[in-house]
């Protein structure tokens, strides 16, 4: 039987004071959820705090993002490394990573590999967009994409 997983991505928003607070009044709401592994995905800034708090409890923390290298000159950026003490999960590929940063396929295969041999788990996004919907390319889009976010 698959696991079924649900994540929540907090994007942009919640300060570290905020997030904290947050996922301190849903812990046990969280953690009272069977039958499903339930992982929240705060903002780079919150991680360490939300973690903390989490620490030893049914849910997981996962990074919105990383960076392929494993490290160098890359400002600004996170690697798998720097994520391993605080996440188990990363999101990767998201549609707004692809539309406001040119991220490729390739990039995101790239990122799979990078987490697979760190140890996290990558949660690969994929999606068409409206104008794929419509010509009735969806599917063939959709499979473009998890082919090149898996590929090797």
């Amino acid at each position: 039987m698959p696991i079924v997983i649900v994540a929540g991505n907090w994007k942009m928003h919640k300060t570290a004071l905020e997030a904290g607070e947050m996922v301190r009044s849903m812990k046990d709401d969280l953690e009272a959820v069977s039958g499903v592994e339930t992982i929240v995905c705060p903002g780079f800034p919150s991680l360490s705090t939300v973690a903390e708090i989490l620490r030893g409890s049914t849910v997981h923390v996962g990074a919105q993002n990383m960076h392929h290298e494993t490290e160098g000159a890359y400002t600004g950026e996170v690697s798998a490394a720097m994520l391993k003490e605080t996440c188990r999960y990363v999101i990767i590929g998201h549609s707004e990573r692809r539309l406001h940063f040119g991220e490729t396929d390739e990039d995101v295969n790239l990122k799979a590999k990078a987490a697979l041999k760190s140890g996290l788990i990558p949660i690969v996004c994929v999606g068409e967009r409206l104008e794929e919907r419509e010509q009735g390319s969806a599917e063939r889009f959709v499979s473009s994409q998890v082919r090149g976010a898996l590929d090797g």
